[in-house]
Order: C-alpha cells, then structure tokens, then sequence
C-alpha cells in the first residue's frame, strides 16, 4: 500500500484532488508547463527565436493532438525539439493516466480509487468493456498501429530519398495515429499529394485513431470469439463515420473549385484526404485549403464540429452524441417516453450527458468566435475564424491560412480551445464548477427551471 501511495504521488506531481475532472485538467496543466519549458530550452530551438505565446501554443497543440502550428515545426525546432512535440503528441493521444495506469497495474496490480475515477472521467466506457480491458487495449493498438506505420511510413520516405527517415516515419506514424497532424514537413504532406501509398497509410492510422478503442476492441473480440456480436456502439461509430467521410469528400470532389484542375485520380485522392482529414481530427493536409470557397469550408467545419468517436485519439462532439441527440429528438417528436435508436433503448443519463456536451461546447464555440472577431481588424472573414475556432476546439488542426495572421490575443483564445477539445468540455466544466456546486447544493440553493 506505501509503494502505491509513493507511485501515485510521483504519477500524479505530487498534486491529489477529491474531484476526478479538476485532477484531470490539473494533470494535463502539468504536463503543458512541462513541455514549454523544454521547448523553450536553447537546444529545442534551431536558432529561430520563438515568442512564448507561440511556444505555450505549439505544446497545447501538441498535448492536445491538435496539430494547429504558429511556427514551422521543420525550421524552427531541432530533433530535441521534435522528441518534446513527439513525446506530447503520444501523451495526448494515449490520455492522461493511461500508461500511468498501467504501470500502476503491472507494478502493484492494483490501480486505486483515485486513478479509476480519473480513467472515466476520461473516457466513456460501454457495458461489457471494463477499464483493465480497455487500458490493455489502448497500449497493445497503440503499439501495433503505431509500429505497422512507421515501417510502412519507412518503406516510403526511404523511397522518396527523405533524410533521417525511420525518425520522419516514427513522427509522422504517431502523429497520424493519434490525430495530431503534426509534420516535419514545412508544407505539411502536400509533397505527397500523389503518392498513394503514403495518402492510404495516414488515412488507415487517422481511421484507427479516431474510431477509439471501443471499436477496435469489439473488432477484435468478434474475430476472436465468433459468437461475439459486433455492439450497437461499434456498428453507430461505423455509420457515422463513413457516412461523414462519403458527404464531404463527394462534396469537394464535384463542387470545389480549386480541385478541378487536378486529374480525376489525384482530385478524387485529395478530397478523400481532406474529407477524412476534417472528420477524424488528424489535420493533415496534401492541398492548400486556403482557397476553398466559404462553402466547402463550412462543410469541412460541421465534419471537424461532429469529429471523431467516443475513447478515441481523435476530438469534436462525438459521432455518438450526435446519434443520442438524433434519437432524443426522434422520440420525442413522436411523443415516445423511452428514447431509442435502431430498436435499442439509450439510458436517459447518456441523453443528459448528450445534450449537456453539445450545449457547452457550441457555447464555447462561439464565444470563442466571438472574442477572436473582436481582437482581429475589421474586415476578417467570419468563416474563416469560424473555422479556425472548430478546428482548435475540435483538435483537429486544419487552417483556412488565418492561423499565421492572428494576434496574441486570439491565439490564447484558440489555447483555450485546444485545451478544453483535449480534457472534453464536460471535464473542463466540471473541474471548475463541480465543487461550488455541491457547496451550494450542501446549502440549499436551487435554481428553478
């Protein structure tokens, strides 16, 4: 028992709370101040001075698995520099606690009160998946997916004559895994726009990613286990999924301009990238989005808003809040009292957590938006600081190419964004509401409604 004690005060920073979501958003607080110290050190910088504000960003963006860049990762950062961002990325991706749980577990065997509630405060866990499976789950995928990419990634880089390659092919493999869009390229993967082999192996890590390891675990027990059916979560994650993809990349395809220029092979190659670039929150990016028309951005900002799965590396609101939101409106405008989708009943506090998620985070949406429009000139697109505000919150990382020119001011706005994509905007709420709230309750306060 004193090993554990010692073992969770040195996992958690010395830092404990009786509060699960303050604990998480102190955790991940933690690690930011971390990594823009290391990133501010001499040796992180390849002599480029970068401004604090940009070096706070680009480790909020990196612990957030957002991908939205300040600076050129290629010419500003040494490989010091790019191991910090690396490290951050596959913290981000991995959550917090996550491989301090399991080292908990494979140490002492057990994981304490303390650290299970902070798992699921992080993430949302279905019936008959417990937290020792999914733990195993989110290290034995990472792990995989993370390696088949880098010697996949390797083969190509090797072929295309990249210097230091395997490095590239380890940064870009976590980076597409766990949704960052991070890259050592200063034009992104737009050097690679042709290049199937490397467009298919992101999009393959960006899909495994963001699909969360729910899916992959159900996956696997159904290939294992024939008689295990495939869950009613799995077969909604899988709907949404393609079905988003389908929309927008069919969308860019026929109606954007800036692509018809292209053969119909690397047209179709590159609305697919993007389309499942903005709808898994990778951020990657092979052609220069900046000249969309308005309405190909605002297709891409509702795939980016929706985003990835639920116990994923990916963000946004969650194909399966959007399906909860989707049932309760269904049921109640047929007067139903049980809320169902496809025949299956949805317990009513998933519909509470549904609407309470989706309240909140377009409230923080668009004050976000609201705030960056009045500290940027008059005359700045509200669609494309729309954009940039999805993308920060939805972690997601693609530009309109308004991200360069922003002020200080409204790039703290986007930190904030970042931050509360990455913690989950009930988590975030709730690590500062949640105590003032059962005081209040303590007292008798109410609110009527």
């Amino acid at each position: 028992m004193k090993t554990l004690k010692t073992l969770r005060r040195l996992l958690f920073f010395g830092y404990q709370s009786s509060i699960p979501q303050r604990q998480l958003v102190v955790g991940y607080l933690i690690h930011i101040i971390i990594g823009t110290i290391l990133l501010l050190l001499p040796w992180a910088n390849a002599g480029t001075p970068v401004h604090l504000v940009d070096q706070l960003f680009t480790a909020v963006s990196a612990l957030s698995t957002t991908g939205l860049c300040t600076v050129d990762v290629a010419s500003h950062y040494t490989l010091f520099g790019q191991a910090v961002i690396l490290c951050l990325m596959q913290m981000g991706g991995l959550g917090y606690m996550t491989l301090s749980s399991f080292l908990m577990l494979g140490i002492t065997h057990h994981m304490g009160r303390n650290a299970h509630n902070i798992f699921l405060a992080q993430f949302a866990l279905p019936g008959g998946i417990g937290i020792r499976t999914m733990l195993r789950a989110i290290i034995l995928f990472t792990l995989f997916f993370e390696t088949l990419g880098t010697l996949l990634l390797y083969l190509c880089f090797s072929a295309h004559g990249i210097d230091h390659p395997l490095w590239t092919a380890v940064f870009h493999a976590v980076s597409a895994f766990c949704t960052a869009g991070f890259s050592t390229f200063s034009g992104n993967m737009t050097a690679f726009r042709t290049d199937y082999a490397v467009n298919l192996i992101i999009i393959l890590l960006s899909y495994m990613g963001a699909m969360g390891f729910i899916m992959m675990t159900d996956i696997a027990r159904w290939l294992r286990y024939r008689k295990h059916s495939i869950s009613f979560t799995t077969r909604i994650i899988f709907i949404i999924t393609c079905g988003l993809s389908l929309f927008a990349t069919l969308h860019l395809f026929f109606l954007e301009p800036s692509l018809r220029s292209l053969p119909f092979g690397e047209r179709l190659l590159a609305a697919f990238f993007q389309a499942v670039s903005a709808m898994t929150t990778t951020g990657f990016n092979t052609i220069d989005i900046s000249p969309f028309m308005p309405l190909s951005l605002f297709v891409l900002t509702i795939t980016m808003y929706i985003g990835a799965s639920p116990s994923g590396t990916g963000g946004g609101l969650k194909s399966t809040t959007l399906s909860a939101i989707f049932a309760y409106t269904k049921s109640k405008l047929q007067m139903r009292e049980d809320i169902t989708l496809a025949g299956n009943i949805i317990p009513r506090y998933r519909i509470e957590t549904a609407v309470t998620t989706v309240i909140f985070y377009t409230f923080l949406l668009f004050t976000g938006t609201y705030i960056i429009m009045l500290a940027e000139p008059s005359g700045t697109s509200l669609i494309n600081v729309l954009f940039e505000s999805v993308s920060a919150l939805a972690t997601t990382g693609l530009t309109s190419g308004l991200l360069a020119s922003l002020t200080p001011w409204s790039k703290c706005v986007l930190i904030v964004l970042m931050f509360a994509g990455r913690v989950g905007v009930i988590t975030f709420a709730g690590a500062f509401l949640m105590g003032t709230m059962q005081k209040k309750a303590l007292h008798g306060q109410d609110l009527a409604v």
